[in-house]
């Protein structure tokens, strides 16, 4: 039941930006998809500013990680890796 309240509220909140802005929704398609476009990067910033609060590397990460959430599987010519394999770099690297 939370994640529908919590979506309502955002849509609301998305409601009233709408408002304020002057955009009837629903959205013409340029501003309907660039404001997808921020979601799904506003949707990296919490788990990058928590790696960087970590310590741990971000660059990487969003290379990886974000980019192929945000642009999709194809994102990136190396093939997604397994928990393992980027455990064991990073073992790898923090050797070095």
């Amino acid at each position: 039941m939370t994640p529908y309240l919590l979506s309502l509220g955002a849509g609301i909140l998305v409601g009233v930006i709408y408002a304020l802005i002057g955009v009837r929704s629903p959205a013409p398609p340029t501003i309907a998809l660039i404001g997808l476009l921020g979601m799904l990067v506003g949707e990296q910033v919490v788990p990058v500013v928590k790696r960087m609060v970590a310590g741990k590397p971000v660059v990487a990460f969003i290379q990886d990680d974000c980019a192929r959430h945000v642009l999709g599987p194809q994102a990136g010519a190396r093939p997604a890796r397994t928990a393992a394999e980027a455990t064991e770099n990073t073992v790898m690297k923090e050797r070095a």
